[in-house]
């Protein structure tokens, strides 16, 4: 979703695309990356979602306070235990173990600091799925993040030309009713373009890309909201100009499961 600036008169023309050189670069370095694990699948995106995860595990040790404690390693070394556990004994096992470490950690450090298991795990172990439960596995994966970088990029480009009313000016006034819209209008043609293997608009895809564009954004709304209680900018500096793992990361974390349920509840119905 886009972010603008809290008083654009008093800066520059040209200060509300300042980040956007910054963000272009890491974009361009991390996404083919990103693609390329996605491609290979198998062990490629087992490391890659591994890498997110003690990453993201990281990052929330930290916003918890829990960063100095002897419980600090807690968090991110629990969810590669988890997805180990998930690779070797299946998912069913994958996510026992995953509610296992909730508690624990929850026993340990408290409720925040547990809240962030199933926040980044749940998320984790769907775009783990997703990749590697079968032969559309590939399509599946590739259907999700270009929806979600469709959206992601159309947000912050339509928010930033248009303007505008703010989404929610209480949890993260850069985001406005603009870019919302236009990040779910691109996010849906992108997947139902996409679905149509370059034949124009699959329309049986629009329901299930605009449904993942929302939760995209709905992640992305939720983890600003912690970021305001918090009272922190980014949740990290991992990703020059997208701030930490979960700032690039959150349209996935929610909008993955959502597809993952798709895929399960209608036996492959997301185009592929």
């Amino acid at each position: 979703m886009a972010r603008v600036l809290s008083n654009p008169a008093s800066l520059p023309s040209n200060g509300r695309w300042s980040d956007f050189g910054v963000r272009l670069g890491s974009a361009l370095v991390l996404g083919p990356l990103a693609l390329l694990a996605l491609w290979h699948g198998s062990w490629a995106w087992s490391l890659l979602i591994a890498i997110a995860l003690l990453g993201l595990g990281m990052e929330w040790a930290r916003l918890a306070g829990a960063h100095k404690s002897p419980f600090a390693l807690l968090v991110p070394l629990g969810l590669l235990v988890v997805m180990a556990v998930t690779l070797v004994a299946g998912f069913f096992y994958g996510f026992i173990t995953l509610l296992g470490l909730t508690i624990l950690a929850w026993r340990c450090g408290g409720v925040f600091l547990a809240a962030g298991v199933p926040y980044a795990g749940i998320g984790g172990l769907s775009l783990l799925w997703l990749r590697l439960h079968g032969s559309a596995g590939l399509n599946e994966t590739l259907f999700l993040v270009v929806v979600v970088w469709t959206t992601d990029i159309g947000a912050y480009l339509v928010g930033r030309v248009i303007g505008g009313a703010r989404l929610a000016p209480k949890i993260s006034p850069g985001k406005t009713w603009s870019g919302s819209a236009g990040g779910l209008a691109l996010g849906g043609l992108a997947g139902a373009a996409l679905a149509a293997g370059g034949h124009g608009i699959y329309i049986a895809a629009l329901a299930p890309a605009l449904a993942i564009s929302f939760f995209a954004q709905a992640g992305d709304l939720m983890e600003s909201a912690i970021k305001r209680h918090l009272g922190v900018k980014d949740s990290g500096h991992t990703i020059p100009g997208h701030g930490g793992l979960f700032d690039r990361l959150d349209g996935f974390l929610a909008a993955a499961p959502l597809a993952a349920l798709l895929v399960l509840l209608l036996q492959g119905a997301l185009p592929s």
